[in-house]
């Protein structure tokens, strides 16, 4: 039984949600203890329960301690079983959170599956349904063909989002004895990560979007036109940023940045895509403006680190990384980043190395 420690480094919800992804695939069961310790509200949030319980759907896994408030978690998988998932998280609970815990298993089930999950598309302290959706996903297409949709935004305190991911795995779990000759297959037939050179800046895209009820006030409109002009004052690279206004149950914007990289300015690396991302929501009282400039200012940073993986990115890809081998070098290496690694290797072992000075993360 692996031990968890869920007070460890940054000590927040992706451990739980890593440990459960891993445990799912790898079959070894695992023990965590002081879960989200570091918080003002430790233990397990409504959304961790749902990623317990959508696993528990998916491979009939046994959980103790899965309630709300627990500090500790005991889980126990068995072979994944192929089905369709639809998912309410009943809040505003992050879908890509979600997600760090079921899209692993998912995409290494035994047939095709369609993920229909109602909660946050856009809410603080996750990612964006638009950074998921363009930034981490070119990425795992090398693993899975996989296609994600936003059918509804849904915005804090109320949620009510909607996204359906319909995923076609290439590799199946079930197909080998064992997860060690299942990641043998994998490393034999997939292209490393390997991310190291930003190369060259051709294209700048976003999406701006706000609740219906902001229309009036062309609160997209701003968010987009003030990122737009910051970053062409700093780049010739074209931008293009969508504007978008849904109805909601809760009053609510955001804008998300993504840069697009190529190696020889005109072809595209689909093997090694190279795209930095950047975004911001807005809140009571914060000007569209305002929320316009971070994002820009954001993504500019990233840009300017001359990394080809932004800081948000980095923490997602460690999952990948350590099923591929390669290496990436990323603007910052984040204790987020590093709280997933520490996680990683309670499942697969001491594989990662950590050159601070390059800020290179190796597997």
């Amino acid at each position: 039984m692996i031990q968890i420690n869920g007070g460890y480094l940054e000590s927040g919800g992706q451990i739980a949600r890593t440990s459960l992804a891993l445990s799912t695939i790898t079959l070894k069961p695992f023990e965590i203890h002081d879960i989200r310790k570091g918080r003002s509200v430790p233990g397990l949030k409504n959304q961790h329960l749902y990623c317990v319980k959508s696993l528990q759907k998916l491979c009939n896994a046994d959980a103790q301690g899965a309630e709300l408030g627990s500090t500790y978690l005991k889980y126990e998988p068995r072979k994944i079983i192929a089905k369709n998932l639809d998912i309410d998280i009943e809040t505003a609970g992050s879908i890509t959170l979600l997600l760090q815990s079921l899209l692993l298993p998912s995409m290494f089930a035994s047939k095709p599956m369609t993920l229909s999950i109602n909660g946050g598309s856009d809410v603080k302290w996750s990612l964006s349904f638009d950074f998921f959706n363009n930034v981490l996903l070119p990425q795992l297409q090398r693993f899975v063909k996989i296609e994600a949709k936003l059918l509804k935004r849904g915005y804090y305190p109320k949620g009510n989002g909607k996204v359906e991911i319909k995923i076609n795995p290439k590799f199946k779990l079930n197909d080998f004895l064992n997860f060690n000759e299942f990641q043998l297959n994998l490393k034999e037939n997939i292209n490393e990560i390997n991310l190291i050179e930003q190369h060259h800046l051709i294209q700048i895209k976003g999406v701006s979007h706000a609740s219906i009820d902001l229309q009036n006030n062309n609160v997209a409109e701003r968010q987009a036109e003030y990122a737009e002009n910051k970053l062409k004052a700093k780049y010739n690279a074209p931008i293009t940023i969508d504007v978008q206004y849904q109805n909601t149950l809760s009053t609510g914007s955001g804008i998300t940045l993504w840069g697009i990289f190529s190696k020889n300015k005109d072809d595209i690396d689909e093997n090694n895509p190279i795209r930095l991302g950047a975004d911001s929501l807005g809140e009571r009282g914060k000007k569209a403006e305002d929320v316009g400039e971070e994002a820009a200012t954001n993504l500019i940073k990233e840009i300017e680190s001359k990394a080809p993986v932004d800081r948000h990115l980095a923490d997602q890809l460690m999952p990948f990384l350590a099923l591929t081998g390669g290496s990436v070098r990323v603007s910052e290496i984040t204790n987020h980043c590093k709280t997933n690694i520490y996680t990683i290797q309670q499942f697969l072992g001491e594989i990662f190395k950590i050159d601070d000075k390059e800020k290179i993360i190796s597997c």
